[in-house]
């Protein structure tokens, strides 16, 4: 396969996720990091740019200097990644879908149900891809989770318990720091905080694994901090569309938990529970039957888990490699479009732009089921009802 020419727009210098989407995208060389609009500040980002290596005509200023710049080239990007704040992820998707380029896009893909619905449209009308970054998605075990669901290992999914809970907003001396600040600050973060920061990855891997999507909701949720406008903790209900009961909690004050993403999907026939901090072991009880441990790189996992699997059995993968399993699937999907032919079936499992467009409608659901005291709410976008 010939390396498909990235860019990256926001990731600059200090920031948290940049570093993870260069990792990922170059690990197997399927990616030339050839263009990128790294930060708010231009000249910034433009020697940023060139200390990475990027030509300095290809370092760019912002993301429309990038998209100019990139359309009037005849060796343009192949994929453009969106690591930017959440309030700009619409705008940028949308004006590098009409343009023609694929786009992955940080989560929350939008602020709204509305522009989720404008991106998921656009993406069908041009025909380019619209991924969202739910990385957690890429570990090889989640992939194997997904592959025993859906062989029927566990029979019919009863009940599925999904966590992302950590400690590190809990100290309220820390109002003021702008890198915690701007997650409670409706001007910023949109109308929900922990849920869309965090509680949307534990919802995507729910429905990831279980092949089943949310159809009702009921929350209750709180700013434990009290001067937070935002909720800082949430605990939802869900009732998904196959059949399937849901609990989800996701807090950023539970000191002690470190990351806490975990997940427990319940069927007729057996158990499952994966964490994302023990991400090589996948637990697996079989009704009737001993506790089994099934170890990442093992034999006789899916073909899911194998192409997703790069270290030898024993040794730790991490985020980025999660991160490197998107990209790869993304690779194989733009040169099947190049080439006229349909993906390898074990490398079809990107999240959409229409799993970014059904988080949007959950954090909208979570919201007005909070405000009015735990509610039922329908967590279907209109489109998609």
């Amino acid at each position: 396969m010939a390396q498909l020419k990235w860019g990256l727009i926001g990731g600059g210098e200090g920031s948290q996720i940049g570093p993870a989407h260069r990792l990922g995208a170059r690990l197997d060389g399927l990616y030339d990091f050839v263009a990128g609009a790294l930060d708010h500040r231009p000249e910034a980002g433009r020697d940023y740019g060139q200390r990475l290596g990027l030509a300095a005509d290809r370092a760019y200023g912002d993301w429309r200097e990038m998209l100019a710049g990139e359309a009037a080239r005849p060796d343009r990007v192949d994929l453009v990644t969106i690591a930017t704040p959440n309030a700009t992820h619409f705008e940028i998707t949308r004006d590098f879908l009409k343009a023609g380029f694929h786009v992955l896009c940080e989560k929350p893909m939008t602020m709204t149900v509305e522009e989720g619905e404008e991106i998921v449209g656009l993406a069908r009308e041009t025909g380019r891809i619209c991924a969202v970054n739910y990385g957690y998605s890429g570990y090889a075990l989640v992939r194997h989770m997904r592959a025993m669901v859906a062989r029927g290992d566990l029979g019919a999914v009863r009940m599925v318990v999904a966590e992302f809970a950590h400690g590190h907003h809990a100290d309220a001396a820390d109002a003021d720091n702008p890198r915690v600040r701007w997650r409670y600050d409706p001007a910023q973060a949109g109308i929900s905080a922990q849920f869309a920061d965090c509680g949307i990855h534990a919802l995507h891997m729910a429905s990831f694994v279980t092949g089943q999507q949310v159809a009702r909701l009921a929350a209750d949720t709180v700013s434990c901090i009290a001067s937070r406008v935002l909720e800082d903790d949430a605990q939802v209900n869900l009732r998904f569309d196959g059949g399937a009961v849901g609990r989800l909690w996701t807090s950023s004050i539970a000191i002690g938990r470190q990351h806490g993403l975990t997940l427990q999907v319940f069927g007729e026939k057996g158990g499952l529970r994966w964490a994302q901090e023990q991400p090589n072991q996948l637990c697996w009880m079989p009704l009737g039957q001993r506790l089994q441990v099934i170890e990442r790189g093992e034999a006789g996992l899916s073909p899911e888990a194998d192409r997703a699997s790069r270290v030898t059995i024993g040794h730790a993968e991490g985020m980025p490699l999660a991160f490197a399993n998107i990209y790869k699937d993304l690779a194989e999907a733009i040169t099947a479009i190049r080439d006229g032919r349909a993906p390898d079936p074990a490398a079809d499992l990107y999240p959409r732009a229409e799993d970014g467009l059904r988080s949007m409608a959950a954090v909208h659901a979570v919201a007005q089921s909070g405000k009015d005291g735990g509610t039922w709410v329908d967590a279907r976008p209109p489109m998609l009802r």
